[in-house]
């Protein structure tokens, strides 16, 4: 059986020819006229030829070339202004006070933690339907990740369980808004609240994504984005912290650049996880077809959910009764066997791949992978944490409900978004046409 798909590997494999439009823009040099829709060997509407993300054309070209010939290439000293306007425009965006530009996701989530001294002794709970690099942060400090399942009907982390794994030693909570869906962030804002325990978003996927009408990010302490190469803004990679707290905005800032100059009380640790002048010229660039290019996922997304909840065997993901707007990262569903006459979901996606409909099984079970196991083993959480501690900790992580989800699962691409509306009612005519063939696929 082959190996499930990783998140990076599938989106930058997966990218459609809609995603090589450069939507709001005539002068774009990606941008390619689609030819006649051919049939295909089933007698449905074949896709059109992949293209590749992301998509550019001149104004990026211009971005990156006005910052060569500035000579200001990074943010410190006598640097240049693209950083800074990048957060301003960030943080107007998504209505926050305060933007720090770092490196990557995973550094915003580095920059977070550092910023409040996450340490050894300190749990932090966080999902198990996630990246690694949620996990990677929290190690990184030498603080003990905790996770909470996750409900199978959203693939989000489920606030009962999050509120079930808060111990004395708990000092953060991480939610994920996996896929671009925020979770059931006012109950697990709640937990915060009651038990005196900061929240930090990782909304790494979920660039505008909002609760009950609030860009996500700034619901606790502050929020950490992610412009890496398959995201749906992206400068290849960088990152984000978003917060309305001053004082943390400040020791994030001193945390991202050695020796910041912020004032704020200082733990004695930074690291450098600058955004350099590059990317933000390039993040700039991007941003100028970003709106329109979510406008168009978002419709597609509503769309495509409103006919695949109409076969028995397909459960798109469900969205709290908080979420106003989904990011759409990820378009994320359920696959049942059973409903499909015990067709397997690899038998699945591969129907659908013959079909040019390209889709992943997504995430393995990440609490019980070899790299996170291998922490029980680590002799420095052995000697903080004790052997004994360790030895349960595993046990402590087992996750059923996610179990289960990650057997379920099937992905969509945030650039199968971009595609044409008739490209949804094509997907959608497609799993239709593998249901009812399902009982002879199950045979070959």
């Amino acid at each position: 059986m082959p190996a499930p798909l990783t998140r990076r590997t599938f989106l930058g494999t997966a990218a459609t020819a809609g995603a090589g439009l450069a939507l709001g823009s005539s002068s774009s040099a990606a941008a390619e006229k689609p030819a006649k829709t051919p049939k295909n060997a089933s007698g449905a509407p074949a896709a059109r030829a992949a293209s590749e993300w992301p998509v550019w054309d001149k104004r990026d070209e211009d971005a990156l070339i006005g910052v060569l010939h500035s000579g200001k290439w990074g943010r410190t000293g006598s640097g240049g202004a693209r950083v800074k306007e990048f957060e301003a425009l960030f943080a107007q965006r998504m209505r926050a006070k305060y933007c720090v530009a770092t490196s990557s996701g995973t550094t915003a989530l580095l920059s977070s933690l550092g910023a409040i001294n996450i340490g050894p002794g300190d749990e932090v709970i966080l999902p198990p339907y996630t990246f690694v690099a949620t996990f990677n942060a929290i190690t990184a400090s030498f603080a003990l990740p905790v996770f909470a399942d996750v409900l199978a009907d959203s693939f989000q982390i489920d606030p009962a369980k999050v509120a079930a794994a808060v111990t004395p030693a708990t000092r953060l909570l991480l939610p994920v808004h996996i896929g671009g869906t925020p979770c059931e962030l006012d109950a697990i804002a709640e937990i915060g609240r009651q038990r005196k325990i900061t929240l930090i978003e990782d909304a790494c996927q979920a660039l505008t994504a909002e609760w009950r009408g609030q860009p996500v990010g700034t619901q606790g302490l502050g929020g950490c984005f992610s412009f890496q190469a398959s995201k749906n803004l992206t400068a290849g990679e960088g990152g984000a912290v978003l917060t309305n707290d001053e004082a943390f905005a400040n020791q994030v800032y001193n945390f991202h650049t050695p020796g910041g100059p912020k004032p704020g009380p200082s733990w004695g640790r930074a690291a450098n996880y600058r955004l350099t002048e590059f990317q933000a010229g390039l993040l700039l660039a991007q941003y100028t077809r970003f709106e329109e290019q979510q406008t168009r996922r978002t419709e597609n997304a509503t769309y495509l959910s409103s006919m695949l909840q109409k076969i028995p065997g397909i459960a798109p993901a469900k969205l709290a009764s908080g979420c106003n707007r989904a990011g759409w990262h990820l378009f994320m569903m359920r696959y049942d066997a059973r409903q499909f006459a015990g067709l397997s979901r690899e038998k699945f996606i591969q129907a659908l791949s013959k079909e040019r409909v390209s889709a992943s099984s997504g995430y393995t079970t990440l609490n019980n992978s070899p790299h996170v196991k291998a922490l029980a083993a680590n002799p420095h959480y052995q000697r903080i944490y004790g052997k004994d501690t360790m030895a349960r900790w595993v046990d402590r992580n087992q996750c059923p409900v996610n179990d289960r989800v990650i057997q379920e699962a099937v992905w969509f691409g945030q650039t199968k978004l971009l595609e044409p509306r008739s490209e949804m009612e094509r997907i959608a005519e497609v799993i239709a046409g593998v249901k009812k063939r399902a009982g002879d696929l199950a045979k070959a």
